[in-house]
């Protein structure tokens, strides 16, 4: 009898593990809460917000979060995440970094995500994150994963994870691609530190599909838009069947996150999830 149980448990375990390997990526939005019901009627089923928006010590007061906290028990579309990160003057590399004042902001920005029952942050945050000029990149890169590390180990105490993201060249002159992103990832070496990729910043850069075939165990987020003027799924066509392939090889199994300049949310929200979620069903049938 135990090893007839033995058998089915190894059993069980094998054909869930099977399911989340195959499983489809969810969709979501980078979007407002304001938007709630338009993005409930478009078939969303979570939000990425922003940091300042709604846990920001710069921008929040502690009587408005205290409103947000109201507003998100009650959303019809659950706020899954947040990015915007760390605001442009908040440098993180170059001559005139104040460590103090950075973790100071984080604590209180983890502290808010606690109390909110929010467990990711997409860090991307391009301005924080420019090397001044003349400045070593060599030199700012270590900068970097001794502060993300300072961070990370915060974070941790009230179970957030971050995903560094990949920002393209126009945006940053620091981590401009999955790849080095995957390194300082690496090199930060924290549980709670993840990658995120962004399919937009990738093809902007020219970046290939295949260096996603690299972060199995370290990718936990993905963003996307369209390469041309950073449009919704679906305006441009986009074919984005060979980062979902990689996606898929990569076993994947975070969600995948428009985040584009909308013309008309409320226009082009369901189309834009109706065709990106198309292509996915053409990589995971």
């Amino acid at each position: 009898m135990d090893l007839i149980n033995r058998f089915m448990r190894v059993t069980l375990w094998f054909v869930f593990s099977i399911h989340l390997l195959q499983a489809q990526p969810e969709v979501g939005i980078v979007a407002s809460v304001k938007q709630d019901s338009i993005l409930k009627g478009a078939g969303y089923t979570f939000i990425v917000e922003a940091v300042p928006d709604i846990v920001s010590p710069l921008t929040v007061s502690d009587q408005e979060f205290e409103s947000h906290l109201k507003q998100l028990r009650n959303l019809k579309v659950p706020v899954y995440a947040l990015n915007i990160f760390l605001p442009g003057n908040l440098k993180l590399v170059g001559p005139s970094v104040n460590e103090a004042a950075i973790l100071a902001y984080t604590q209180k920005v983890f502290e808010r995500c606690h109390q909110a029952g929010i467990k990711l942050i997409v860090w991307g945050s391009g301005g924080a994150r420019r090397v001044p000029e003349g400045f070593s990149k060599t030199e700012a890169t270590g900068q970097f994963i001794l502060i993300a590390r300072k961070i990370s180990d915060q974070a941790a105490k009230y179970g957030v994870t971050l995903a560094l993201e990949n920002l393209n060249s126009a945006e940053a002159n620091l981590i401009t691609t999955v790849a080095e992103a995957l390194h300082v990832v690496k090199e930060v070496n924290r549980n709670n530190f993840k990658l995120c990729a962004d399919i937009y910043h990738m093809l902007k850069e020219q970046e290939s599909a295949s260096v996603l075939l690299q972060t199995n165990g370290y990718l936990v987020h993905c963003d996307i838009a369209e390469r041309d003027e950073r449009t919704p799924p679906g305006v441009h066509g986009e074919d984005f069947l060979e980062y979902f392939k990689a996606l898929k090889k990569a076993n994947y199994s975070g969600k995948v996150v428009i985040e584009c300049r909308w013309n008309n949310l409320p226009a082009q929200a369901e189309p834009a999830r109706v065709y990106l979620q198309q292509q996915i069903n053409k990589v995971w049938k």
